[in-house]
């Protein structure tokens, strides 16, 4: 989707969200067609022209200034993200360029030190569109058990966590609160769409999920944004039951970022994640076989024969 036509869908789906009592437009009790904001109304908050803000949702202008872009986020009550997310969507059909698909991701030297420094915390390192790139042993553990633990190391076998939430029964079932993960997911998305309007691959990403899940579609077309950075989320695993994480994204710069699950110390949580460990732990290797040596014999002032012949 062209990047002018993805600004006009953002503007329209916040617009409608938005009551007039929110912003306290006045109706007078007057009719409306719809319970949003009319495009005059929200241009008047903004202190724009009603057709110049027309002409933007419509995707006929490409010249929105940055203090314009701000003027109408706050007129619509964006928060950050979604902010930045506007001025994104603003940007994207300015040197316009056919769609390419970016070069594969990969983890670096650095990044996997870090994985394997956090052997006793699920951790696993995601692409930008979701694509498990690398995970620690309990990471894949707490995370996507029933798959091949050496799947990611295929980069065309690689497990994705956006399809993994919407089409795989056993990760759907693994978040007590599933509808919350899900808006988390393609809030995410939604970010990296708009920082990467180019990227043909997550184009491919999302026009899948929405053909095959009418739950994403929905959420898809809300236009909510959210990064994931920190959230606590109640997880039912089939192995040690309950548990509640908190999972948090560590990102450096435009590269991939590693996604930890951690738990309170002394909670029943964390009692949980200690069992998984356990039952996520290597196989012992066999001991090796030593010959058996003689007991030492005891010291003492009667002993007084050779320690070679006795």
């Amino acid at each position: 989707m062209k990047g002018q036509a993805q600004l006009g869908d953002f503007l329209r789906t916040r617009r409608s969200q938005l009551r007039p009592a929110d912003v306290g437009v006045l109706t007078y009790g007057e009719p409306r067609r719809v319970p949003g904001l009319r495009r005059e109304e929200l241009a008047l908050l903004a202190g724009v022209s009603a057709s110049y803000y027309t002409r933007l949702e419509q995707g006929q202008s490409q010249s929105a200034s940055p203090e314009v872009l701000d003027a109408i986020a706050r007129a619509l009550k964006l928060d950050e993200s979604e902010r930045l997310h506007l001025h994104d969507l603003a940007q994207a059909d300015r040197g316009r360029h056919r769609p390419r698909r970016p070069a594969p991701e990969r983890v670096n030297e650095a990044t996997r030190q870090l994985l394997e420094a956090l052997d006793d915390v699920p951790a696993l390192v995601l692409g930008r569109r979701s694509d498990v790139l690398a995970w620690n042993r309990l990471g894949h553990a707490l995370f996507a058990g029933h798959l091949d633990p050496d799947v990611p190391q295929s980069a065309g076998r690689r497990p994705n966590m956006a399809r993994l939430v919407f089409l795989d029964p056993h990760t759907r079932e693994l978040y007590a609160d599933w509808p919350g993960k899900a808006r988390a997911v393609v809030g995410n998305l939604r970010l990296v769409a708009g920082q990467h309007p180019q990227d043909s691959a997550l184009h491919g990403l999302v026009g899948e999920l929405s053909s095959r899940s009418t739950e994403f579609a929905s959420m898809w077309a809300d236009h909510r944004v959210q990064p994931c950075t920190v959230a606590t989320y109640e997880m039912r695993h089939p192995l040690i039951g309950a548990l509640t994480v908190v999972q948090q994204t560590l990102s450096h710069g435009n590269g991939p970022v590693v996604v930890v699950a951690t738990t309170e110390t002394g909670s029943p949580s964390r009692a949980a994640l200690t069992l998984l460990a356990q039952a996520a732990a290597p196989a012992a290797a066999p001991s090796t076989i030593r010959p058996t040596l003689p007991e030492p014999r005891p010291a003492g002032p009667s002993y007084t024969g050779s320690p070679l012949t006795d």
